[in-house]
């Protein structure tokens, strides 16, 4: 399990180009219509570690890329990636994001969506300008994909019998795709062979999908002032995810009773019950293997490269997906 010093180490090999990556979404927040800009200051004071920039960026490196155009898209990237959190949000009526109020909390539902729509339409329009109709593929696929697992997410709303496929299809979606579209973009700008591409594209997929997997477990884990939201959030939002879904598998009928009445109507004692139950099944533990067993999958996808302090960095990527601080 990676140490909090070795991603540090990833993250500081990297520092000139995130730097670079943070000016360039200053300037594409820059806008006519002065509330994109203020949201897009407040959003960028937020916070965030830049995971899915970063996994452009290394992807390119490792394949050999030597140019300037990764800055662009890694921004690109991220900016499609707050896009989808502000459209999140006010799904999910979410008031604290970041350990900060949620955008449409302080400016509105109808000004957050319209807003995440000028970053959705801005990203593809700069995407244009590359003139690349591979790259356009791939973060077009992505963004699609995105919005279809937030609707298949919806539509399992509260549905204890969602199953484990029917989860990591959502999450796979939501999350998996953008940062496999990520590694693939750093491939094809460094024109690699397509072997190295789909290697670069499925270690992001499998990546991504372990690491809102692991998203999803801290939900019952962290405390709201370390992940930034409130302690099991998903369950108050109806959001049955890898850790309910195993609770139920392994519930007696009682408790499986219980659990849909509590899914039903969440509450503070309702949770209580939820977290003694993880325990008793040892569901957390379960739920982390799961992950692991992919970040695994994922790390044995960069075989074909050979040994590098980038496929290294890489590989402390895909470790960090479930080595979070909880």
């Amino acid at each position: 399990m990676i140490k909090t010093t070795d991603i540090k180490k990833v993250f500081d090999a990297y520092e000139r180009e995130l730097s670079l990556v943070e000016a360039k979404l200053e300037e594409l927040f820059q806008s006519e219509a002065p509330l994109i800009p203020l949201i897009g200051k407040y959003l960028l004071e937020s916070g965030g570690k830049r995971l899915r920039p970063l996994f452009l960026l290394s992807s390119a490196r490792l394949a050999g890329y030597k140019g300037d155009e990764h800055i662009t898209l890694a921004g690109i990237i991220e900016l499609i990636h707050m896009a989808s959190l502000l459209h999140d949000d006010v799904v999910d009526a979410a008031k604290i994001r970041r350990g900060r109020a949620a955008a449409h909390s302080v400016w509105g539902n109808q000004i957050v969506i319209l807003v995440g729509d000028f970053l959705y339409s801005n990203a593809l329009k700069k995407a244009v300008s590359f003139k690349d109709q591979r790259i356009m593929e791939a973060l077009s696929e992505a963004t699609t994909s995105m919005t279809e697992g937030e609707i298949l997410q919806l539509q399992k709303t509260a549905d204890i019998n969602i199953t484990e496929d029917e989860y990591i299809k959502i999450i796979s979606a939501k999350t998996g795709l953008l940062i496999s579209a990520a590694c693939r973009i750093g491939a094809i700008l460094s024109i690699s062979p397509s072997a190295e591409e789909n290697a670069l594209a499925m270690f992001g997929f499998k990546a991504g999908t372990a690491f809102q997997m692991a998203d999803d477990i801290l939900d019952y884990v962290a405390e709201e002032s370390e992940l930034g939201k409130k302690l099991g959030k998903d369950i108050g939002e109806g959001k049955i995810t890898l850790p309910v879904i195993y609770l139920f598998k392994n519930a007696s009928a009682d408790e499986k009773e219980e659990i849909k009445r509590i899914i039903e109507k969440p509450s503070e004692e309702g949770l209580k019950r939820i977290l003694a139950l993880f325990r008793q099944y040892s569901v957390l533990k379960e739920s982390l293997k799961r992950a692991q067993a992919l970040v695994d999958e994922a790390k044995a996808e960069l075989s074909i490269f050979p040994d590098s302090p980038d496929r290294d960095a890489m590989l402390s990527l895909a470790d960090y997906a479930i080595s979070r601080d909880k």
